[in-house]
């Protein structure tokens, strides 16, 4: 009898913690807030990954598809990314690591632009908060017209 007990009791181990190591291997699934440094100023984006057990990424960055791999705590993708700012479709590649703060980091590249990024998740939504108050209408005499973002 005690031997089972020793037996079951290992089984039950080895199941539990499968789990845990799944969760380690696929550790980017879920969703992303992107800030892509550029020339022109930061550019944001929001991503939700899917990781399987061999590593393949799939999933969404805005509203394209996303491919690539994850493994060994480092993030490779490679897309197709149509930008409207720019008003190009091209790969956009993504390449980075997860760091010790459960942050992305590393290098994007799109056309011919290119720069680093860091990525964190979402922060979980927290109790509703009072709506602020509205900003103050400004007279039209005062108005200015809003550049558009420099793509560069």
């Amino acid at each position: 009898m005690k031997k089972f007990l020793v037996i079951a009791a290992a089984v039950a181990f080895v199941v539990m913690g499968r789990p845990v190591a799944n969760a380690q291997d696929l550790g980017i699934s879920g969703k992303w807030h992107f800030v892509l440094e550029t020339p022109g100023g930061d550019r944001e984006v929001d991503a939700d990954f899917t990781v399987d057990g061999d590593g393949n990424v799939t999933g969404k960055w805005g509203n394209s598809d996303v491919a690539g791999t994850y493994k060994e705590g480092k993030l490779a993708l490679d897309f197709q990314f149509t930008s409207e700012e720019v008003g190009a479709t091209a790969s956009m590649k993504i390449d980075g690591k997860l760091d010790d703060t459960a942050a992305l980091a590393g290098d994007w590249a799109f056309s011919e632009y290119n720069g680093t990024y860091k990525a964190m998740r979402p922060a979980a939504p927290g109790p509703a908060a009072a709506p602020a108050p509205a900003a103050a209408p400004v007279p039209a005499s005062d108005a200015k017209p809003n550049a558009p973002a420099d793509p560069h």
